[in-house]
This record gives C-alpha cells, sequence and structure tokens, in this order.
C-alpha cells in the first residue's frame, strides 16, 4: 500500500514550506517506529476550529495544540487525522523559547507517535514521549 500525507487548511492564513522534506522525515520515522505508513492528513486550523472539533467529537471544553484521531484497522499501519492548531504552536514556541518551525515540527511528530501507539497520560509516559520527539527532531532534513 502506498503511503501518502496531506496538508489541508481549516480557518488559517497559514500553508506549509517545507512539504517534500516533511513528508520524507515523517516517512522515516514511522519506518524507525517499525510502522507502515498509510493515508495521514495533517489539518492546520484555528484554535476555534480545533475547539470545535475538541468539544464536538472528545467532549472536552479546552483549547488544546493536537487532536490526534487514528484510523487505521491494521495495527501494522500507522493512519489517522492530526489536526495541529496553529495558534496554540505559535503561542507554545514562544512560551517554551523556540523557533516557530521547532514546534510545528514537534507537534505533528507527537501525533505520529501517538498513531505509533505512546500516550502522554501519566509523567513517565510524558518523558518518554518527549525524548521520542527530541530524537526525531534531531533527524530532520536541513
Amino acid at each position: 500500500m502506498p503511503s501518502s500525507i496531506h496538508f489541508f487548511y481549516e480557518d488559517v492564513d497559514f500553508h506549509f514550506k517545507t512539504i517534500r522534506k516533511t513528508k520524507a522525515w515523517l516517512k522515516h520515522v514511522a519506518k524507525t517506529e517499525k510502522k507502515a505508513l498509510g493515508e495521514l492528513n495533517y489539518i492546520f486550523c484555528s484554535d476555534g476550529f480545533l475547539a470545535n472539533v475538541n468539544l464536538r467529537y472528545l467532549h472536552h471544553n479546552t483549547l488544546t495544540d493536537i487532536i490526534t484521531f487514528d484510523t487505521s484497522e491494521d495495527i501494522r499501519l500507522i493512519e489517522g487525522e492530526i489536526f495541529i492548531s496553529i495558534d496554540r504552536v505559535k503561542e507554545n514556541a514562544l512560551k517554551f523559547k523556540a523557533s516557530f518551525e521547532d514546534e510545528l515540527h514537534r507537534v505533528m511528530v507527537h501525533g505520529v507517535l501517538h498513531l505509533v501507539g505512546y500516550s502522554d497520560k501519566t509523567s513517565q509516559q510524558k518523558k518518554i514521549m518527549r525524548k521520542k520527539e527530541d530524537a526525531y527532531l534531531s533527524l530532520r532534513p536541513v
């Protein structure tokens, strides 16, 4: 099955710039995690758009930077929808003293790691997730 990564934009003035390099990097992450990559859709959106998704599908009335929906029916395959709030990414980049691009890539790989099976509910899980994010961020193409 050929892999495909698509970028969509909802209610936000943003367009991804390094599409080819980023797709290659994300495919490398999946391969390193010993997963096949199927259909992966990134939806870059506003806080308002993602807040509505959060309320409608997860019944949470909070702002968040990312929501990941796993659509795979095969545990060996990564498939899903990853919604990312560009507003949250911008704010978190300032908060954590990171560049916008670094924070955006962190959130993007965070979504992939969720689809691989990693969780971040406990402090130990968050620690493992952050370590994985850092490792994969270091492998991004220049």
